[in-house]
């Protein structure tokens, strides 16, 4: 080949790589999200009542005891503990994600045997390499990880999220339970009564036997009754002793108490806030993130890998045990690894990562869609909770009215006894139907901080706050 003409391959050579220099720099570009999300709730809250803490929101019930088993759940449950070191192996994963594009050095030793078998040498020496950072590849690697770093944060919030619902909830279905066994056992004592005030009439031929056995069988219904709030309260109590990484209740826990009083509260979230409160939205653009770093890495693929290279090596004659004239050798040089007959699976790679990313994104907008409907379903569901209660509330103020009244004419001789047990017993089924109706008001209140993703943030201190998505 001529001079000009070896000039010419070079500068055509030196023109295809700058080519794919520039064609390959700028990477797979992040997606528009757009998340569907509604201007403003539906369902109206109540605006003058005062606001609930999204990060504190059990604080409203007003239960010293219920805010130290949040504490404590949040400290020593063992799901959220997996969850953390998933987290803290995903953070470590991050840190390296660069490695990959920083100078290596080895060393290596071997026993290398001349082709003659005369001799025998000792080689030891360094490698060094340099993959250079082009064409995004740099870029889609940190994508990758940060992703997962993001998803791994996200799913911690979602179990500590999960975990103080659960543990309100239980709290709340325990304390009911007691407070329907407290209720069902007055029931008993007058169904007891009424049954003892029958008997005595029947003996003084005033009462039929039919109503003796009548009453009695609602004395055993009345005492099979109370096996129902027992074993509620016993379930909640071992599901709570289970979240708090215990092998069993604490046995204050069984103390009849009195269900904590929530009052009314005003919601001050707004449905964008779902983008940095929800756990699962959370997840889906870390899903996002990570998907555009795949297709990345695949586009990058497509491109030539190229570095610098370098060695330098002593060898020692094992046979004569010295060291042999002129030993070390020093080389350098770039390194290049061109794709060319996979070029056709590279490509289907990245048309297939392509897709994984649009479908990483409708993802997304299903995940904030399925936010905006939940937290809708659970404002419709607290408000007519609310109504319930306030009309048991209503029936149980007019029932105690009446057994105030029958008492008064029973005083006065002016009505049995047995008149006052009906109005006593119906007075009692009320504050059972009261009591399922505060608490599923209050059930219904958890499920919308559910819902909005209310929790405590992790600590900094031990647990990773992601950055932005590059």
């Amino acid at each position: 080949m001529t001079p000009s003409g070896a000039r010419g391959a070079r500068a055509t050579l030196a023109g295809v790589l700058a080519a794919l220099l520039l064609g390959g720099c700028s990477g797979i570009d992040m997606p528009k999200l757009n998340p569907p999300v509604p201007a403003q709730w539906r369902h109206p809250a109540n605006a003058d009542a005062p606001p609930a803490d999204l990060r504190g929101w059990w604080h409203a019930f007003h239960d010293p005891a219920l805010d130290a088993l949040v504490d404590t759940a949040l400290k020593d449950n063992l799901d959220v503990a997996q969850a953390k070191e998933r987290l803290l192996a995903a953070r470590a994963m991050t840190r390296s994600a660069d490695v990959a594009y920083l100078p290596r050095l080895r060393a290596k030793t071997e026993d290398a045997i001349d082709p003659d078998a005369s001799a025998s040498f000792f080689v030891a020496g360094f490698d060094a390499t340099w993959e250079l950072n082009l064409f995004g590849r740099g870029t889609a690697t940190r994508r990758q990880a940060r992703g997962q770093l993001n998803g791994s944060a996200a799913s911690l919030q979602q179990v500590r999220v999960t975990l103080v619902a659960e543990v309100v909830r239980n709290w709340l279905e325990l304390r009911a339970a007691q407070q329907r066994e407290t209720t069902l056992t007055a029931i008993r004592d007058d169904r007891h009564r009424q049954w003892e005030l029958l008997r005595t009439r029947a003996r003084l031929q005033l009462a039929s036997t039919r109503s003796v056995d009548e009453a009695e069988a609602a004395l055993a219904q009345a005492d099979a009754a109370l096996a129902e709030p027992r074993g509620a309260a016993d379930a909640a109590a071992q599901q709570l002793a289970v979240l708090l990484g215990r092998n069993e209740p604490d046995p204050a826990w069984l103390a009849a108490a009195p269900l904590p009083a929530l009052g009314d509260t005003s919601l001050t979230q707004a449905p964008a806030d779902l983008l940095r409160s929800r756990p699962d939205i959370a997840h889906a653009e870390a899903e996002v993130l990570a998907a555009a770093g795949d297709a990345g890495v695949a586009r990058a693929d497509l491109y030539p890998r190229i570095g610098i290279g370098g060695s330098l090596v002593w060898s020692t004659n094992l046979t004569t045990h010295r060291r042999t004239r002129d030993n070390a050798l020093l080389s350098a040089g770039p390194m290049i690894d061109i794709p060319l007959f996979d070029w056709g699976a590279r490509e289907a790679e990245l048309h297939a990562r392509k897709h994984d990313l649009k479908a990483s994104v409708y993802a997304y907008r299903q995940a904030v869609l399925q936010g905006v409907a939940d937290v809708e379903t659970a404002l419709g569901q607290l408000e007519q909770q609310r109504q319930r209660e306030a009309r048991m509330a209503d029936a149980q103020r007019a029932l105690s009215r009446a057994a105030q009244a029958a008492d008064v004419r029973v005083r006065l001789h002016l009505a049995s006894p047995a008149e006052a047990l009906d109005n006593r017993l119906a007075l009692a089924q009320s504050a059972i139907d009261l009591t399922d109706a505060t608490v599923a008001r209050d059930l219904a209140f958890v499920s919308l901080y559910k819902a909005l993703g209310g929790a405590p943030l992790p600590d900094a201190d031990s647990d990773s706050k992601t950055a932005d998505a590059p």
